[in-house]
């Protein structure tokens, strides 16, 4: 690899599978000291055994203000500071409004929305100390094109998408950058999930895989290496960006 990364620290939530799995891999491909958190800590600390070198593994309760802060803390003790943070943690839970109770509403919105605030907002002082620093946020193509009966993930989203625009505001002056990338469907655990909860899986995915106009899901992979950009220093001069990548799916065939 190219060394985009190197000498850089960097928080991976969500990392015990799928696309934080993926991004924590190719930041330490590119020298990145990497903490792979996530909720399960044997798939934490098996993420870092895959990677390797000083990457560590952390459990990680991402809705809650004190893990966030205690992983955070980990961190900064262990590598000597804090360069990037990247929100990935999520869930999808399906529903119409009408079909969510109360308890589903605020698990997708806490996981997915609320962590990112208390996950930055533990890391902004250490950012602040290297003199600026990266926050990224996996939102998704529904965070502007809405899914049916998928109420609770798209407004977590949209919130997600919106938060970030926020935070590459107020952190300018720090020089704390503040990006995400929107991903189409993505070939993960999240997405098979979303397939089984549908009446016909098979039928569901080949409808997903159709509807983008490059012919396939998208892998982790692929939201991978958007991330290795937005954290580099490449680039250094953008801020508050969505960056959509979904393989034309919200310029053709959904959404126009």
């Amino acid at each position: 690899m190219s060394g985009r990364l190197e000498g850089k620290v960097a928080l991976v939530t969500g990392a015990g599978s799928g696309i934080g799995k993926e991004t924590a891999k190719r930041f330490a491909a590119e020298g990145a000291h990497v903490a792979a958190a996530d909720l399960n800590g044997d798939s934490a600390r098996a993420t870092a055994a895959e990677l390797g070198g000083d990457a560590i593994g952390l459990e990680m309760d991402v809705t809650s203000a004190a893990s966030a802060q205690a992983a955070v803390e980990a961190v900064v003790a262990t590598f000597g500071g804090l360069d990037t943070v990247v929100n990935n943690a999520g869930v999808t839970i399906v529903g119409s409004i009408m079909e969510l109770t109360e308890e589903l509403w605020d698990k997708e919105l806490n996981t997915n929305l609320k962590s990112i605030f208390l996950v930055s907002r533990a890391a902004w002082p250490h950012l602040e100390k290297r003199g600026g620093g990266s926050i990224l946020v996996t939102a998704s193509i529904c965070a502007t094109h809405a899914l049916q009966n998928d109420a609770a993930y798209c407004a977590s989203k949209a919130g997600a998408a919106m938060l970030t625009q926020c935070m590459a505001l107020d952190g300018a002056k720090a020089g704390i950058r503040a990006n995400c990338v929107l991903p189409g469907f993505i070939d993960t655990p999240m997405i098979h999930g979303y397939f089984n909860d549908q009446p016909d899986p098979a039928a569901s995915r080949k409808g997903a895989e159709s509807m983008h106009p490059l012919g396939r899901l998208g892998t982790p992979r692929d939201i991978a290496d958007a991330f290795v950009y937005l954290a580099s220093d490449d680039a250094k001069w953008v801020t508050g960006t969505r960056l959509v990548v979904d393989g034309g799916l919200t310029t053709g065939l959904w959404g126009g």
